[in-house]
Formats: C-alpha cells, sequence, structure tokens
C-alpha cells in the first residue's frame, strides 16, 4: 500500500517541476516576445532616399526696356493765351464749381490750322460780391508759328452762362464748323457763319430742359443719313437748394464739395438732325435706362461720353462714363434705336462688379489694329479702367492689370484721358489729366492733393512684361509732370510738324498748351478725310493704312476725353515704316475709297467723290 503511495508522491513531484520548468520557459519566451514586440515598435523606420532630376525651364530674359526721350514744352504763355477759367466759387461749395474746365481744338475760320477754344462757368446769380470782369466762353485764332490771337469777342462767343463741355461739327453742312456748349441750366448752339458765330439755340431747339446739368456732348451721324446728330449727357439732378441741404463736411466741422451719390440721376439727350431744327429722340432711341425698381428713376450719372463702331457693322455705338454707377453701352441696332448691353459686354463695373467714379473716355484699335479698347479714367484711389475686345466681338476684358496701366494709375483723380501716339511708333500712348474735387482733401487723406500730376504711360508693345510704363521726368520733361487741378484735354498737331501737342483744361486756373518736342525720327502720316455734304469732317470714318509689316487702324472722332474736342485728323505714327501700301477710308454709310502707295510724312487730304 505505501509503495504506490510513494510512487504516486514521486509522481506528484515529478508533474509539479513540470509545471514549473513549463510556466518558467513560457513567462520567458513572454518576456523575449515582449522585449522584441516593444523594439520593433520603438524603431524609426530606416530613411530611403529617392532623388528626382528634374529638367529647369529656360530662364525668360524682359526685353530691354528702354523709354524714349519724348520731351514736351510748356507754350502756353509764348503762345500768347491770356484765359484762366472762373468756377464762381464764392464759399458755397456747390457741386458743379468742381467739374468744369473744357477745352477744344477746332479750325473755325478753315486756314488749315487749329484754333483752340475754353469754356468758362460764370458767377452764380445770387453771387453778392462787387462785379468782376465779365467771364465768357473764350477763342484764340491760331496765327502759326504756335502764337494765336484772342478773337472771342470778334466773334461773338464773349458770352456769359455756366459752361461745362463743348462739341464741334458742321451741323448745317455749310463748310464750317458750329460750336455747341452743355451747361447747367440751358444749352447753347452757335453757328458759324463765315467766322463769325450766331446763337441759334431756340430755333434750332437743343437748349435741354431748365433745370439739367449738361456735360460732355458731340456730333455723330447715329442713323448714317448723312447729316450730323448731336447726343448730350446729362449727370445729376442738381438744385442749390438741395446740395446746401446736405451734410457735405470733410472733418465734421467746415463745409466740403458733396458726393455724386446724393443726387438723383438723368438720361441724356439724342437730338436728330431733321435738317432745319433738332428733334430730341433719347427716349424713342432706347437711351433712357432707368431703375429696375422704379420705371422712372434714371440710373446714369453721365460725365463722359465718346462713339466708336465696337462690331465694325457701320453704324456708331455710343460709350458712356457714368460716375458711381454702372457704366453705358448703347449699340446701334440700325434703325435708329439703341440697346443698352454694357453688362453683358463686361464694361458696366470693374472686375469685383463694383461701380466706379468713371470721367474721362477715350477709344483705339491697337495692337496691329486687332483690337479695340476703351480707356476710362476714375477716381482716386481707382484704377484707370482699360477694356479691351479681340476683333469685332464686344466681349472686352478690363486689361488694366495685366497691362500695367491700373496700379500706377490708382492714386489720382484721373478726368483728361485720352490716347495718343506721343513717339510715333505706331502704339497709341496714355494721356491724362487729374486733379481732385476738394482744395483741402489733404487735411483728410494725407496720400492726396488737389493739384496733382498728369498721366504719361508709354505703350512699349505688349511683348513687354508692362504694356504701359509710366514715362520719368527726365524723359518727358519737368513742364509736363507740373502739378494742376486738371479737367478736359484735347489733341492736335498745331505747328505742323506731324506729331501731336497737348491742350489741358482746369478748373479756377489757367489752361496749358504743351508742345510736343520729340526727335525721334519716326515716320507718320495725317490724315484728314473730307466728307460728304452733311457730314463734311467725316465723323466716323474709319481709315486703315498698311505696311510692309502690318496696319494701323483709327476713326475720324473729335468727342474724346473729359468735356473736350480734339482735332478731326487722324495722325498715324508709323515708326520705322518708311512706306504705305494702301490707305482705305470706309465712311459712315460703309462706302469706301482706296489710296494705294500715298507718301508718307505729311498731311493728305481725301475727298469724299462718290
Amino acid at each position: 500500500m505505501n509503495q504506490p503511495l510513494q510512487e504516486e508522491e514521486r509522481d506528484d513531484a515529478v508533474v509539479g517541476r513540470a509545471f514549473v520548468w513549463s510556466a518558467s520557459l513560457i513567462l520567458t519566451l513572454l518576456v523575449i516576445g515582449g522585449g522584441i514586440a516593444f523594439w520593433s515598435m520603438n524603431q524609426r523606420p530606416a530613411k530611403i532616399k529617392v532623388v528626382t532630376e528634374f529638367e529647369l525651364p529656360e530662364t525668360r530674359k524682359a526685353p530691354a526696356l528702354e523709354i524714349p526721350e519724348m520731351p514736351f514744352q510748356d507754350i502756353t504763355a509764348l503762345a500768347g493765351i491770356g484765359f484762366q477759367h472762373d468756377s464762381g466759387a464764392a464759399g458755397e461749395k456747390l457741386l458743379p464749381e468742381t467739374m468744369g474746365g473744357a477745352c477744344a481744338f477746332l479750325d473755325y475760320d478753315n486756314d488749315g490750322d487749329q484754333d483752340l477754344l475754353f469754356v468758362n462757368s460764370c458767377r452764380w446769380p445770387w453771387d453778392d460780391r462787387p462785379a468782376g470782369p465779365q467771364l465768357t466762353q473764350s477763342l484764340f485764332r491760331n496765327d502759326g508759328d504756335c502764337r494765336f490771337t484772342d478773337v472771342t469777342k470778334e466773334v461773338g462767343l464773349d458770352v456769359t452762362f455756366y459752361g461745362q463741355g463743348v462739341a464741334v461739327g458742321d451741323y448745317d453742312s455749310d463748310g464750317d464748323v458750329d460750336i455747341f456748349f452743355s451747361a447747367v441750366g440751358p444749352n447753347h448752339l452757335f453757328r458759324n457763319d463765315g467766322g463769325k458765330f450766331v446763337d441759334v439755340t431756340a430755333e434750332i431747339g437743343v437748349a435741354g430742359e431748365q433745370e439739367e446739368w449738361s456735360t460732355s456732348c458731340g456730333f455723330l451721324d447715329y442713323d448714317n443719313d448723312g447729316d450730323l446728330d448731336l447726343f448730350v449727357a446729362n449727370y445729376v439732378k442738381w438744385t442749390r437748394e438741395f446740395d446746401k441741404a446736405q451734410p457735405f463736411t470733410l472733418t465734421g466741422r467746415e463745409r466740403a464739395y458733396g458726393r455724386p451719390q446724393n443726387f438723383p440721376g438723368s438720361f441724356a439727350y439724342l437730338y436728330r438732325n431733321d435738317g432745319g431744327a433738332f428733334t430730341e429722340v433719347g427716349l424713342a432711341a432706347g437711351l433712357r435706362v432707368t431703375n429696375p425698381a422704379r420705371k422712372d428713376v434714371a440710373v446714369g450719372k453721365s460725365l463722359g461720353a465718346t462713339f466708336v463702331d465696337a462690331d465694325r457693322d457701320g453704324f456708331l455705338d455710343i460709350f458712356v462714363a457714368n460716375d458711381t454707377v454702372q457704366n453705358f453701352l448703347f449699340h446701334n441696332k440700325r434703325d435708329g434705336t439703341f440697346e443698352e448691353v454694357a453688362i453683358l459686354h463686361n464694361v458696366a463695373f470693374d472686375q469685383q462688379g463694383n461701380a466706379r467714379g468713371a470721367m474721362g473716355i477715350d477709344s483705339a484699335r491697337f495692337r496691329n489694329g486687332e483690337h479695340l479698347a476703351i480707356l476710362i479714367g476714375n477716381f482716386s484711389n481707382e484704377m484707370t479702367a482699360l477694356y479691351v475686345t479681340r476683333g469685332d466681338a464686344m466681349d472686352f476684358v478690363d486689361e488694366a492689370n495685366a497691362t500695367g496701366i491700373g496700379p500706377q494709375s490708382r492714386l489720382e483723380l484721373k478726368f483728361g484721358t485720352l490716347f495718343v501716339d506721343v513717339d510715333l511708333d505706331g502704339r497709341p500712348d496714355i494721356i491724362g489729366t487729374n486733379g481732385h474735387l476738394e482744395n483741402e482733401i489733404n487735411k483728410v487723406q494725407v496720400s492726396q492733393q488737389y493739384a496733382q500730376p498728369p498721366h504719361f504711360f508709354w505703350n512699349c508693345g505688349p511683348e513687354s512684361p508692362t504694356e504701359f510704363v509710366s514715362v520719368p521726368k527726365a524723359k518727358c520733361g519737368e513742364e509736363f509732370l507740373k502739378r494742376m487741378v486738371g479737367r478736359g484735354s484735347a489733341v492736335a498737331d498745331i505747328d505742323g510738324d506731324g506729331d501731336l501737342d497737348l491742350l489741358f483744361a482746369a478748373v479756377n486756373s489757367p489752361p496749358r498748351l504743351l508742345r510736343n518736342d520729340q526727335k525721334l525720327a519716326h515716320h507718320w502720316v495725317r490724315v484728314d478725310v473730307a466728307g460728304p455734304k452733311g457730314n463734311r469732317s467725316a465723323i466716323g470714318a474709319e481709315i486703315v493704312v498698311e505696311t510692309a509689316m502690318g496696319q494701323f487702324v483709327s476713326q475720324i472722332m473729335p468727342t474724346r476725353s473729359y468735356l473736350s474736342q480734339s482735332e478731326s485728323i487722324a495722325t498715324f505714327g508709323l515708326g520705322h515704316e518708311d512706306s504705305i501700301q494702301r490707305i482705305t477710308i470706309t465712311w459712315p454709310g460703309g462706302q469706301k475709297k482706296v489710296v494705294e502707295g500715298p507718301p508718307i510724312d505729311q498731311l493728305l487730304r481725301i475727298s469724299y467723290d462718290f
């Protein structure tokens, strides 16, 4: 009995020892396995270095850019021009006092050179200050050699009214140019009778409404019936009482000039030439743009206007620069009516969809004549707009940023905006007069001054990184960049040397006549087109100059800039091109004339002879 018991105890001991050994082995294995796992989890993966070879693009080098010397000389005093604009300001700070200052080039006496016209304002009827010199419009006759004589009284333009803008054209087709003045209050039309002017406003029917404030204006043949019609932009509904009732201040105390946002808008006039008189057809023609919510409220607050055949269908369209509301593009429907399509074609607002304070406007076909550009000068701290389209599609894109004109123009308050080929290289440059509305603006905006330097942006071509560059004093002259309270501007060749000279108007200041003294030896041709009876200045005619290197396209259009008129002659800079293959003129209505192999470096007079 004891032996089995001993065997059982021995077996139990063996089992016990085996269990202890097994447990120890398992524990050891667990510790080793756990250690390995812990070590594995705490090891950083090995970095695999991958080398990828890239082929670097070829470095683009900007072309060397050398701005040419294009000096201007201020010859105002030398030329005998003694005019000074007067806004009639007497301390009340009324809005019209900030907006005047217009000028024009015209050949009123048909002697072949360009005379000068200045639009003046006057004292207000309620002004009780002691009487001063009579304030009138002023005409200066070109006597040659850049000398001018004041002939205002001699020709019958020593008339007083609160003038704003001017239009020049032969509305009665008698062979000499007539003058229309826009104004605060009734407008005025003076018929040119052989160098003497007669006020025919009442009999022709273009005075407008007594309470309207008219601004930019111009003659055009919108219906292609062979005679000149008249477009007149209107700004805002304004009265002295309403203006004074607005709490306009700079610092919260002293009176300041007001904002157009506080004033209702107004409708433009379109006067159809019916032979002996004009008929106002703005409503029937589709020019009355109204607020969608209130059909009796005008949208427009119009300051600048120009006319161009945007889609080249043979009929002139109307572009209008509006202040603080959308711009207008009135597309000519070729049946005597227009359709307003600015929003559809991207010229109504800026790129963010905001309206700007638009003042002056101009157009040009550039980049070998393939692109139409609409240039609009806007308020301070707003870029100049450069709406560009390819061909005839009217699909505009604002290229102000892409071409460099936007950032360089932002600071100043821009008025008299113009395309001008200053150096005759075949590319239109940009000129502009600038000046603020408020003479004490520096009190609240340290970056702003009342008097501001003009703009001069040289067109260095689309192949350059920046198409437009600001011309420094060393290249254009100190006299060009002299500060002024600029408003209107106009362009013409006053000395017959082929390049274009400038006329700047100012508010409450003398004008400036700037002679272009560039000596770059570029070739040129100037084309004076005589139109058919009814539109003798051929306003709206398109001219194409073809050379071995390409083509240049221009239009006879004096209505440009702000409130002002330029000469009715097209100037083409040819650069180094020493010959012209042909010139093609297309008159309003579609008639064409081709001149083969014309000479260069001279003025060509081409007549309508159909």
